[in-house]
């Protein structure tokens, strides 16, 4: 069995690699919480990544459906052809196509399949896929047929925890909850990204990132990658070191609201 170890691009802790390998040993679907930008995508890409493996995304939107993972059939364009003579309008197969749960599931090789925040989708969504992710198979009723997996795949779904999902559905999963990292793991993660960025602009940035993210006014905490653009911008820049401890360069990369950037900049002249 292929174990995930971490990528050369991805910092991975130990309770995390575990919490994959025991989710690809038991075939269970890994459940990823955690703020936003705490690499929860990231990983699906490193999973495939470290295991040479295709990565199938099924990115969830408030309007997705359940059945659009399986398959869709394509009434619309049946007609068109009946209509104008464009092939053989009986062969339904024609007009059936495989949505990304359906392309996980023919993949001559084990995939990784990542559905992408699952939260934002109703409330019955998660319970809709319950069969097909136990099963690891569907029916299309248009082709009296049933798609069965080839390759197990990896299943990776994330969650921001913008609601609740359906405890039927949690009791499939294997759970992860992504902390956010430490002041140590995140210079890791800082180093994997830009093993030569200056030291000091490194110190710098970070104390006035982790101040911020301690602030309690604001509303919307810059994340992980957010302090990554932060000190690229500084680099691009050629930003002076010591401007970071009396101000904060480009707060706009880090800060999305005026809110936020007002209560920041208050509370650096309070500082002072």
């Amino acid at each position: 069995m292929k174990k995930f170890r971490g990528s050369s691009d991805y910092v991975a802790s130990n309770e995390l690699m575990n919490a994959v390998n025991v989710a690809i040993a038991l075939q269970k679907p890994l459940l990823i919480k955690g703020e936003p930008g705490t690499g929860k995508t990231m990983l699906a890409q490193s999973i495939a990544e470290a295991l040479d493996m295709p990565l199938i995304i099924w990115g969830i939107k408030s309007t997705t459906k359940a059945q659009e993972g399986l398959y869709v059939y394509d009434t619309v364009q049946r007609l068109y052809d009946s209509q104008f003579g464009e092939g053989d309008v009986s062969d339904i197969s024609r007009y059936i196509k495989l949505g990304k749960l359906g392309e996980a599931f023919t993949s001559e090789e084990q995939a990784v399949l990542l559905i992408d925040e699952i939260d934002k989708a109703d409330l019955e969504f998660p319970n809709d896929l319950l069969w097909e992710l136990d099963r690891m198979e569907f029916y299309i009723n248009e082709t009296k047929e049933t798609i069965r997996t080839k390759h197990r795949p990896i299943v990776i779904i994330t969650s921001n925890a913008e609601k609740e999902l359906p405890d039927a559905f949690l009791r499939r999963c294997i759970f992860h909850y992504i902390e956010f990292p430490s002041e140590e793991k995140m210079r890791e993660i800082i180093r994997v990204h830009y093993g030569d960025v200056d030291k000091k602009l490194v110190n710098e940035a970070m104390k006035a990132f982790y101040d911020i993210r301690e602030m309690r006014d604001i509303q919307k905490k810059p994340s992980t990658s957010e302090l990554l653009d932060w000190i690229q911008a500084l680099q691009i820049a050629g930003c002076d070191v010591n401007r970071i401890a009396e101000e904060i360069p480009y707060i706009g990369v880090l800060l999305k609201k005026n809110q936020d950037i007002d209560a920041a900049e208050e509370h650096r002249r309070y500082r002072r």
